[in-house]
């Protein structure tokens, strides 16, 4: 059977998605989720963008040990050189080079003509091939290129070194029908295509990314780029769960296979959602909570005299609804480093220390710990930032006949300090009262809480947006009470802002 790569830009594409900014320590950790779910490509981000992007495709290439690591680049050599720079520890490295070739951007976007732009594909595809064996080059808005120009394109990019092409439907404009006709004229003008990659890379302006990349596989594209989630610019990108699942449930269809371990998709889904605060809506399909779930009478009647009257895919498929009770307050070291292991997770033992320190902590204020319990201990802690601030203590009084007040203690580098406010509730209040400590004016834009786990006791995860002078930021809190949470949440935005001061210092 057929093998169809999957190429992962989540932590590039899907990161540029408003809100969806990761911290270095937050791309390692889902860079690790995606080595696990065995993708075979994970885009690390866009060197050249900035030091801090830079930093963090350093940081992953270092980690990633079995899977190709990739940076995105423009057609220069400085943008080339920063990509090969950040991606020299990677055992697997690959530049991803591209440029526009529809005329609408070659006018007013590049400012150049069609010879200069064939001239910048045979100058930077060479230059990124005598850095690196492995190139992908991108053709920006393809599917709304000259046909001819574009099969022009793509053979000067193989015949110096690209060893895959992509085809991008950059702003959602194709149709299923249309990009299956894309990539099969290019496979029947371009025969130098022979033996290399043929990638396409769409997005959901019109809802019809995932349509768009299984035609381009039905016509004979050999990789996928799509995210998890779908997340991405404006209205996203192709999902990777459904493109995986629809490729592997109708393999009788397309007759390919990838190789992704379909098991570890629910939980990279919501690593991916933990990290950007961006919850996965109920009815998204393969990973949303209603997924599989079946409350018409008659759906559950046949449900229950077989699942395949109304489930094309197994819960288990995907690693959904697995059991819940997995820990408690009497189980050992031993028995939760090796539930560390079954979700896939591998840290040294002082990491292990810490996370154990944690849960025998949540044990003390919880019956029942569930996995979920688990896993966002393990989130909040692994993809940590240094910490300026800590939250030491708190005291908030509020009610519907008095005014919310706020007393908070922070700690900073062992130097308690403290501050008190008054709000338009307890929340309010508990923001103001850390503002007072920190003197950073911050700006609410989001706030939103859910329930991590089930019962009255459950661990509560705040997650806000902020802005700070021209710039956004998360923050994230998770606690059994939700002030607290709400608080944890606002110092981890406090630390993000100070962090990502000393990145700009740096630079």
């Amino acid at each position: 059977m057929r093998k169809v790569k999957i190429f992962d830009t989540t932590l590039r594409d899907g990161e540029q998605a408003p809100g969806c900014s990761m911290h270095v320590e937050e791309k390692c950790e889902m860079a690790h989720r995606l080595e696990r779910l065995g993708v075979d490509v994970i885009e690390a981000g866009f060197a050249a963008a900035s030091p801090g992007d830079a930093e963090a495709i350093a940081a992953v290439a270092t980690r990633v040990k079995e899977t190709a690591v990739a940076s995105l680049a423009r057609a220069n050599k400085h943008d080339i050189d920063a990509s090969y720079a950040a991606l020299k520890g990677a055992a697997s490295p690959l530049l991803h080079v591209v440029i526009s070739t529809s005329d609408l951007h070659i006018e007013h976007k590049l400012r150049m003509t069609r010879q200069q732009v064939l001239e910048a594909i045979a100058e930077s595809a060479a230059y990124a091939h005598s850095l690196c064996p492995d190139v992908e080059y991108s053709f920006e808005d393809a599917t709304r290129s000259d046909r001819a120009f574009l099969a022009e394109c793509v053979r000067i990019a193989l015949k110096v070194g690209a060893s895959t092409v992509n085809i991008p439907d950059t702003v959602g404009y194709a149709v299923p029908a249309e990009m299956a006709d894309l990539i099969s004229y290019l496979r029947r003008e371009v025969p130098e295509l022979e033996g290399k990659g043929l990638s396409t890379h769409c997005h959901n302006d019109m809802g019809l990314a995932v349509a768009n990349s299984v035609a381009a596989v039905s016509a004979g594209a050999t990789q996928v780029e799509c995210t998890v989630n779908g997340i991405g610019e404006r209205a996203g990108n192709a999902a990777l769960e459904e493109i995986v699942m629809a490729l592997r449930t109708r393999a009788d269809v397309f007759g390919v296979e990838t190789g992704v371990n379909t098991k570890q998709i629910y939980r990279a889904s919501r690593t991916l959602s933990r990290i950007t605060g961006i919850p996965v809506p109920p009815n998204k399909a393969i990973v949303g909570s209603n997924a599989f779930a079946h409350e018409s009478g008659i759906h559950q009647h046949g449900i229950l005299a077989d699942r395949r009257t109304y489930e094309i895919i197994a819960p288990a498929d995907v690693g959904a609804g697995d059991e819940k009770i997995v820990l408690g307050k009497h189980s050992g070291r031993h028995a939760f480093e090796e539930y560390l292991q079954s979700l896939g997770y591998a840290f040294d033992q002082a990491r292990i220390d810490d996370f154990f320190a944690d849960f025998k902590a949540l044990c003390d204020r919880k019956k029942e710990i569930s996995s979920d319990d688990v896993e966002a201990i393990i989130m909040h802690k692994a993809a940590a930032i240094p910490e300026v601030y800590t939250l030491s203590a708190f005291v908030v009084n509020s009610g519907n006949v008095i005014s919310s007040t706020a007393t908070v203690t922070l700690d900073r580098q062992g130097e308690k300090r403290e501050g008190v406010a008054m709000g338009d509730g307890p929340v309010d209040a508990a923001f103001k009262a850390v503002e007072s400590v920190t003197g950073l004016k911050m700006k609410l834009d989001d706030y939103s809480i859910r329930s991590v786990s089930e019962g009255g006791d459950a661990l509560g995860e705040v997650s806000i947006r902020v802005t700070c002078g021209d710039r956004q930021y998360i923050g994230k809190g998770l606690s059994t009470d939700i002030i607290e949470s709400s608080l944890l949440a606002y110092v981890n935005a406090v630390n993000r802002i100070l962090a990502s001061d000393r990145r700009d210092e740096n630079a």
